[in-house]
């Protein structure tokens, strides 16, 4: 780590003319974000805290950041649930009701009641999310896979294979569980939304566009909430006990599953089902938004639900290696909270993709060893399935809902709801923070987290010239910086110059130095400037590209270039802090970056004492592609740049025309701007 007197040291070289450090600056660094994007398909191994206290941290932070990628963040209000009953079946050990529910106004969600026979008591409830399987909770597997099936030994009999759908919530009924099995969107009886089936393919109904994005509107989003108000409908159930809902499902379902868990903390117990792995995180639109797995993976989320039970499979597919990838790291963490039996996991790697029936024994007795007290193994008992058509919910005697809508009429709802939640959290300022912190995704500041890499010095005219690569450490990030250093240097204060043009900015067009600039070094100001990513030597061969049919499958996993900047902002002031020790930080930004500037100063609050930009005349409701330089998901739902901007601490701002920030109208010359820096106190 560079020391301090590094930092601020003055070279005893004197070099005439142009400086060679502007010539190094130019030069491409070794910046990890000048590669490749994560995609949902590389490498998410996890190593846990090494303390509970670290990990509770985390894992708080964590929780936001899955809510709020699913636009729940706050969590919004939640009716009390009002089900009808269209049907109810009759078996021997078990009935079957036909329900629906609104989730919220415009929005339906479907499903099928599975209750044991005898006493009304309180009993522990099941959430069923079925997953991809082509007809969800309709599902009848063909006749083809299901003797393959029974050949390898994945299924004991053709009935079981063909309906395992059924073969869950019976089995856990007759155990003793009150079974909620529900219409993933799109599925089945749930068809005021479409389901994409595949990730190639832009979704038609308005969840892949620019405003949906900037107001985190998703299907992993809604089906989320459905989840979350499927538990309410179950707590409405007299013969529910409230303590003990538990949460399973496979594939999508397994997804939903640790999603769920994550989010809604009633959820007791969970088994998510050849989902969890370190490799594929999912590859349905369903399982993807924005913020979701950003420097985070399966692993992390389902750790979400330590120190409560939480079992897991594997299967031939991304989650073959559970048992020596993910699993003894989720075992380290149940550890720390001296819950060692309430992980496990087991994995069929000579069976495909499934949740066959030795997983749904594995499910069946984890579920009631841990929710009844009982562990004896479960076997799977024959069943007579019910034909798929009399569980359906709609008929021509109860018709859908005259209310229910697709997701373009649905959308308001959506942003109503949010903005209701919003308006009611008890500290608005906090919420927008901590919304702020998690989509700019930068960790904290603090003593030696820099990395000072590259480091040159050199003397000119009345001042010191430093150039360096700064980065977070051990995340292979090169911000390029300059740095001028007046002569006799007390430390009181730097300014971080914020300019499009870098590092160029202080000379160029005078073929000197910025009058501007040699104004903050006269006031005894020290000037750091870098090259943000996306502007000069930190500007990729190819453009930053988002995906082309869902804007998920990227800002799901990298940071939006908007938050890349605001992250190499604070990656500066953490170097002023922290390694050179100033006492005082400003910030000046210019052009386009001028809105990356407030965001940062929003972020940092009192870290940076002042800040003067130039809105740009700049507003996220103009944000109309997915590619914009600015596209940063979620800014309007928490109120755009005015919002954040009333974060910031002493602010002065111009060219605001249109905006509605406060501030000059007009736009100011580099010397206005520094000269309102200098006098604002």
């Amino acid at each position: 780590m560079l020391s301090r007197r590094q930092a601020l040291q003055v070279s005893a070289v004197a070099l005439s003319g142009a400086s060679p450090l502007f010539g190094r600056i130019q030069d491409k660094p070794k910046d990890r974000r000048l590669g490749k994007p994560k995609t949902l398909n590389d490498d998410f191994s996890w190593s846990p805290p090494a303390t509970l206290e670290a990990w509770k941290l985390r894992r708080e932070e964590l929780r936001v950041q899955v809510m709020l990628s699913q636009g729940l963040w706050p969590m919004p209000e939640a009716p009390r649930i009002e089900a009808t009953i269209t049907g109810k079946l009759v078996r021997a050990d078990h009935t079957i009701e036909k329900v629906h529910f609104a989730s919220l106004k415009g929005h339906t969600v479907v499903g099928n009641l599975y209750r044991p026979v005898g006493d009304v008591k309180p009993r522990p409830a099941v959430l069923f999310a079925h997953g991809h399987w082509n007809g969800g909770r309709l599902h009848v597997e063909t006749e083809s896979v299901a003797k393959a099936a029974v050949a390898r030994g994945e299924e004991a009999t053709l009935e079981e294979a063909r309906f395992f759908m059924q073969a869950i919530p019976i089995t856990l009924a007759r155990l003793g569980f009150v079974v909620f099995q529900y219409d993933m969107i799109g599925y089945a009886e749930s068809t005021a939304i479409p389901h994409i089936l595949k990730s190639g393919v832009i979704h038609p109904d308005a969840f892949a566009e620019p405003d949906g994005e900037l107001r985190l509107q998703s299907l992993t989003g809604l089906q989320t909430w459905n989840s979350i108000r499927a538990l309410d409908f179950l707590e409405t159930l007299p013969d529910v006990d409230k303590t003990k809902l538990a949460v399973t499902g496979a594939s999508g379902g397994g997804t939903q599953t640790f999603i769920l868990a994550a989010c809604d903390e009633r959820v007791a117990a969970a088994f998510p089902a050849v989902m969890v792995s370190t490799g594929m995180q999912g590859g349905c639109v369903c399982e993807n938004a924005s913020y979701l797995r950003l420097n985070t993976g399966n692993i992390e989320l389902a750790a979400l639900m330590a120190p409560k039970p939480l079992a897991v499979s594997g299967a031939n597919d991304w989650t073959r290696e559970i048992m020596t990838k993910g699993l003894p790291e989720l075992r380290q963490l149940y550890k720390l909270y001296g819950a060692e039996t309430n992980v496990a996991g087991k994995s069929w790697v000579k069976f495909p993709h499934n949740f066959g029936k030795p997983s749904r024994e594995f499910m069946y007795t984890w579920f009631r060893t841990h929710l009844m007290g009982n562990s004896e193994p479960v076997h799977e008992p024959t069943f007579t399935p019910t034909p798929v058509d009399e569980l359906r919910v709609f008929d021509a005697k109860h018709p859908r809902p005259a209310d229910e809508v697709g997701a373009k009429l649905l959308r308001p709802e959506l942003t109503r709801q949010a903005n209701a939640a919003i308006k009611t959290a008890p500290d608005a300022n906090a919420t927008l923070r901590s919304a702020l912190r998690t989509m700019v995704n930068s960790p904290r500041l603090g003593e030696g987290l820099i990395s000072v890499e590259d480091f040159r010095s050199v003397d000119k005219d009345g001042f010191t010239e430093h150039a360096a690569l700064l980065g977070r450490r051990g995340t292979g990030e090169a911000v390029p910086t300059v740095g001028w250093i007046p002569k006799d240097y007390d430390r009181e204060a730097a300014a971080i110059w914020l300019h499009p043009m870098g590092a160029t900015s202080l000379t160029a067009g005078f073929g000197k130095p910025n009058p501007a600039v040699l104004s903050l070094l006269k006031a005894n100001r020290a000037v750091l400037t870098p090259d943000v990513l996306g502007c000069g030597a930190l500007t990729p061969t190819v453009p930053f590209a988002v995906n082309k049919n869902y804007a998920g499958f990227t800002f799901g996993y990298n940071r939006s270039l908007a938050a890349q900047r605001i992250h190499d902002v604070l990656t500066c002031l953490g170097n002023l802090l922290f390694n050179a020790k100033v006492k005082h930080v400003d910030l000046i930004g210019f052009g386009e970056l001028g809105p990356i500037a407030i965001l940062a100063a929003a972020l940092a609050g009192k870290a940076i004492r002042r800040t003067a930009a130039d809105a740009n005349k700049f507003r996220f409701e103009n944000v109309t592609t997915m590619d914009d330089a600015m596209m940063m998901p979620g800014m309007l739902k928490y109120g755009g740049l005015p919002a954040f901007a009333a974060l910031a601490s002493n602010l002065k701002l111009h060219n605001v025309k249109d905006t509605g920030l406060p501030g000059d109208a007009e736009p100011w010359t580099d010397a206005k701007a520094v000269s309102v820096l200098l006098l604002t106190g």
